[in-house]
């Protein structure tokens, strides 16, 4: 019989006197609070943990589960092996063996739930509801669905329920009606009320509108909002407002009435610096972008990922989806014309699909690129599968080998610039990888090979922008990665300068349809008055990019003095229902709380009122300054002293982002994991999840 140790509350305690009646006083291990209670009556000892030391208290319940379990029946009994090692360790009383309650060997052994569970002969206490343990795995469960998109039917399923008795016997599981109706929405809720209380506060933000193009026979799609702001410490965070059904009736006009509607249910609306929303999200399912042809299997499994070729587009034209109520389908035009007149000149196209868009055409432009990626995927898929893992991680160094799922598809399926990271590793050690896999009759001939090095190598600096602007946000969307469009200027002149430098004799029409696509989509970035404030605004930046510094001064300053007042930042014309709303004004340095006599100090000669430093002033003393590596909102929290003026332009350009958001990420995994015509189940209200889990931070961490 396993012995188990006492569990005492007094155990983080020190007692330092006691007295008749079993009257102590204790001093707290952790704080040196003291405590008078009497031995008999700890509640004194257990309140003051929970509300001041809840690691402490937590390690107290555990160890409290562990002696209960240790256990209620008061023995154990050891299954042992052939050889004598225990393998198994289980109460005896829990029903093992069936009615009878012996153990006469593995037939004799009941079902799971006569074995584990509060069935007859268990001898196990329930939790009740308000039971903190409860809580705890119900609020576990419910991050668990959030998580991962589950239905929460999920809860429902015997053999979950199965495996919830098996790790704790005393939780009952919650219904589906509960998770469903009351804890969720409860989440939902406080969600609300924690980024509504943020914006309240917020110093400067701007806003994102993502539509997503959703399953025919249930909805049209979701519409998003996403709200980027800045705290008063200057740090960028991110939330989801909303996260709305389009039914098959939505028009344009419903879209952008639900979005106001939204912006005024948070406080937000004439508060908005710019909103991101580009023409052809509205109009079209745009399917990931891969390279043409390079289809490949999950590495170290060989197996095909239940037809996903089919939901990237590899080179192809651009899947046309559902048209969100339009009755004749509408066009891009229509819906630039929408955007126009309801966010007028506040709207931003999101540079990092610009920069995705580029990438498309000018693959599209090169058609025989397709049978040499497919040559270069049949290779990667053979030497996946008869190379050992060992080797391949030499020359993969984990890119390319995550494992696939049906929910969990490898970026080398659906990213781009995944593939062609993956596709420079296997060319930098395809001798090695030709050597470790043995003859055989897939091989790169030396055409295919420069073929492919050529497209690397043009390719190699739209990675480099993708990775900086784009990064792994969707690795985890716990952190708020907030990349602001400063980056956007340098990248189109490092890829213009790129492009107008390279050779492509191979494939030459794949430099002709990426040049093309950068001056028609990336290009008009290098006039606009946004960008330039925003890049020089950038203390790694200032004017360095510039090739004629005298007229972007002219435009910063133009740019400038338009948004360094304290007017609304979107105009009486972008939205008649927009009140002008004044930024919140710096507080005041603290004065001297000594008054200066009169006559005591008449001797001291008046001090000269100081001039404030005009926009001007602040920009020839910024430029003057050497660019730095520093953080930019680090930067101008640090100099908002000096450059009031630039820093209140700062914080409103710094608040859009370069790079998709967080929902449509989501957005893309909902698309990919949870179509109901490859036979998985849609959740209930997947907005609901959608909604927490693009705001999991600001619940759960």
């Amino acid at each position: 019989m396993a012995s188990v140790s006492k569990v005492s509350i007094l155990d983080y305690f020190n007692i330092v006197f006691e007295g008749e009646n079993g009257k102590i006083e204790s001093n707290c291990k952790a704080c040196g609070t003291r405590i008078q209670a009497k031995r008999s009556v700890t509640s004194n000892f257990v309140t003051h943990l929970k509300r001041k030391h809840q690691a402490m208290y937590d390690d107290f319940v555990k160890r409290k589960d562990m002696k209960r379990e240790g256990y209620s029946s008061g023995s154990l009994h050891s299954f042992t092996s052939n050889g004598g090692n225990t393998r198994y360790t289980l109460p005896i009383g829990t029903g093992v063996g069936g009615g009878g309650g012996g153990v006469g060997g593995v037939g004799g052994m009941g079902t799971l739930e006569a074995g584990i569970g509060g069935g007859s002969g268990g001898g196990v206490t329930k939790f009740d509801r308000h039971d903190p343990r409860q809580v705890l795995i119900s609020e576990a469960l419910a991050k668990m669905i959030v998580r991962d998109l589950q239905p929460v039917s999920i809860v429902e399923n015997q053999g979950f329920r199965e495996l919830l008795q098996l790790l704790e016997p005393r939780y009952t599981p919650e219904p589906q009606h509960y998770i469903q109706s009351q804890l969720l929405p409860a989440y939902a809720y406080q969600v609300q009320l924690t980024t509504r209380q943020a914006l309240a506060s917020a110093h400067a933000l701007s806003l994102s509108l993502d539509l997503w193009r959703g399953f025919s026979g249930t909805t049209s799609g979701y519409l998003g909002v996403t709200c980027h702001y800045l705290t008063s410490d200057w740090q960028m965070r991110s939330a989801l407002l909303a996260c709305l059904p389009l039914t098959g009736g939505s028009s344009g006009n419903r879209v952008l009435s639900d979005f106001d509607e939204v912006c005024h249910s948070h406080g937000v609306s004439g508060r908005a610096f710019r909103v991101v929303a580009d023409p052809f999200l509205a109009t079209t399912t745009v399917k990931p972008c891969c390279l043409p042809g390079f289809l490949v299997s999950s590495p170290l499994a060989n197996v095909q990922y239940d037809n996903d070729e089919e939901e990237v587009d590899n080179g192809n034209d651009v899947e046309e989806g559902i048209r969100n109520g339009h009755g004749d389908g509408g066009d891009e035009g229509e819906w630039e014309d929408l955007w126009e007149q309801g966010l007028g000149v506040c709207r931003v196209d999101c540079f990092s699909r610009s920069l995705e868009q580029c990438v498309r055409e000018g693959l599209g432009s090169c058609p025989q690129l397709s049978s040499t990626l497919a040559k270069a995927a049949c290779f990667y898929n053979y030497i996946t599968s008869a190379v050992p893992p060992e080797k391949l991680s030499q020359v993969f160094d984990g890119t390319g080998l995550t494992m696939g799922g049906p929910r969990n598809t490898p970026p080398a399926v659906t990213d781009w610039a995944a593939q062609l990271k993956v596709l420079r590793r296997l060319l930098d050690s395809v001798e090695f990888l030709e050597e470790m896999s043995g003859p055989g009759e897939l091989a790169l001939g030396t055409s295919d090979r420069a073929v492919l090095r050529e497209l690397t190598d043009t390719l190699e600096p739209f990675t480099e922008a993708w990775d900086m602007v784009h990064g792994d946000r969707q690795a985890d969307i716990q952190t708020d990665r907030h990349v602001s469009i400063s980056l956007g200027l340098p990248c189109v002149l490092g890829l213009r300068k790129h492009l107008s430098e390279t050779s492509t004799p191979h494939c030459p029409s794949l430099l002709v349809g990426l040049s093309q696509a950068v001056e028609r989509r990336l290009a008009p970035i290098l006039a606009d008055p946004l960008y330039i404030t925003a890049t020089t605004l950038d203390p790694q930046f200032k004017l360095t990019w510039s090739s004629n510094p005298d007229w972007h001064r002219q435009v910063l300053i133009e740019e400038l003095s338009k948004h360094s007042t304290a007017s609304s930042p979107i105009d009486a014309n972008t939205d008649p229902h927009h009140q002008s709303q004044t930024p919140p004004a710096p507080a005041p340095s603290p004065v001297s709380s000594l008054s200066r006599p009169c006559k005591l100090f008449s001797f001291i000669k008046q001090r000269p009122a100081t001039q404030a430093k005009s926009l001007e002033q602040e920009l020839t003393v910024y430029l003057r300054e050497e660019p730095t590596d520093e953080e930019a909102l680090h930067y101008w929290r640090r100099k908002a002293i000096d450059f009031p003026l630039l820093a209140q332009v700062a914080k409103r350009a710094f608040t859009i982002p370069a790079c998709g958001t967080v929902v449509e990420s989501i957005f893309a995994t909902a698309g990919c994991s949870l179509r109901p015509e490859r036979g998985r189940i849609l959740p209930k209200n997947l907005e609901t999840l959608i909604y927490l889990k693009a705001n999991y931070r600001l619940l759960w961490t």
